[in-house]
């Protein structure tokens, strides 16, 4: 078998580069606490695969694959599996889980993992064949011979379209899901999660028009690199949204269980008599606190804080913690608390979530560690949510 050596160019270093942080991403969404959240999951299969993707096109690119022929399309089932892990991403990431029947997605993965074994159990010699008839077609063919008969669909020939039609469906879909979030909740049109959610389905639209325009410019899958420079870009610009995110950059930063605050005795001085917020600014801003909480639920959001909540309501972290201890007589914690065990307690009681998990549950109502969820629970109901859910359904049955 002749081979051709190794070659490292621009392209192959960008590529490389992205393989190597999309391998890091995903496995960063998919450990620790950040793992327990359906949208980090996600995530992290949907960027591991974009990585297995790209580094296929790596070694294709740099010649490398004439040194390990057994990988020669191993990752061509997951082209079938992008845009139904970026739906998912974005649906859970809005609404706190997955879509209904959300396995159905995945049979064309299915599909076409099953058909690969035509493929995967051939000799070397007939991988080298597919790998010239791929990237290098005007080098010579060797004799092979099929162990399996490939291809027992007979649509591999389609598979360029059938990735492009999946992609463009996928993110037409995914585009309508936060539209359809923003007319329902017209406030979250000026959230930073839902622009940053948006500019990545943007990025995904423009997959199948690249497609589009690379495909037909060069014979085969060899212009494949520049769809792989594509990917690396989208997953550096994910990688900046993650650390434009993060609190480790944050001056503000708040214990995540801090110990309760003392009540204040009903005829004591308010705490904040030398603050300048009037009563009928706290009033005000009270008004705004119970629309917006009614509106949009910002509760339910796992990484709210009170710097994040005044900024919503524009105000002053200090004038929100006056408003909660003089008017509510709760600190930021509890607040939080008392709504996520009232959305925890529909959620256990309407028939239509009665098969969720309880950690399913604590997911939603904006909980990332399940131990915390049934403290609070246990706390303000005197029940744990499994107590709870089965006395309500011994009412129902009564």
């Amino acid at each position: 078998m002749k081979i051709l050596p190794v070659q490292i160019d621009v392209y192959a270093l960008i590529i490389l580069l992205g393989v190597v942080q999309g391998l890091f991403l995903g496995i960063f969404f998919l450990t620790g606490k950040r793992g327990q959240s359906i949208a980090n999951r996600c995530h992290g299969w949907l960027t591991l695969a974009l990585a297995a993707l790209s580094g296929e096109i790596f070694l294709n690119y740099t010649n490398y694959t004439f040194q390990a022929l057994w990988t020669v399309d191993f990752s061509e089932p997951l082209n079938f599996v992008i845009g139904p892990l970026f739906y998912f991403y974005t649906f859970s990431r809005i609404w706190k889980r997955l879509p209904r029947r959300w396995g159905w997605h995945l049979l064309p993965f299915a599909i076409w993992l099953v058909n690969s074994v035509t493929w995967f159990y051939q000799p070397l010699e007939y991988k080298y064949n597919s790998y010239l008839h791929s990237q290098h077609p005007e080098m010579p063919y060797i004799d092979a011979d099929e162990y399996l008969e490939e291809d027992f669909t007979e649509l591999r020939r389609y598979i360029n379209e059938m990735t492009l039609v999946s992609c463009l469906i996928y993110a037409a879909i995914s585009l309508l899901t936060i539209r359809k979030a923003t007319q329902r909740k017209p406030d979250l049109r000026s959230s930073d999660q839902l622009q940053s959610l948006r500019f990545l389905s943007w990025m995904f639209a423009l997959v199948p028009l690249l497609i589009v325009i690379v495909k037909p410019q060069f014979q085969r899958d060899v212009g494949d690199y520049l769809l792989a420079t594509y990917i690396a870009t989208t997953i550096y610009a994910t990688s900046f949204l993650v650390m434009r995110g993060s609190v480790f950059f944050r001056e503000d930063l708040l214990p995540e269980a801090p110990a309760p605050e003392p009540e204040l005795p009903a005829d004591s001085r308010k705490k904040y008599e030398r603050s300048s917020l009037s009563e009928e600014v706290e009033e005000s801003l009270l008004n705004r606190l119970n629309r917006l909480f009614e509106a949009e639920k910002p509760y339910l959001e796992s990484d709210l804080s009170l710097p994040k909540l005044a900024q919503r309501l524009n105000t002053s972290p200090h004038h929100l913690s006056q408003l909660l201890n003089d008017r509510l007589e709760q600190n930021f914690f509890d607040l939080l608390a008392t709504y996520r065990v009232r959305e925890a307690q529909q959620l256990l009681c309407d028939p239509a979530t009665v098969n969720l998990k309880i950690d399913e549950i604590a997911e939603r109502v904006g909980y990332n560690s399940t131990s915390a969820f049934h403290t609070a629970f246990k706390r303000l109901t005197g029940q744990t949510p499994a107590q709870f859910r089965a006395t309500a359904t011994s009412s129902r049955s009564a």
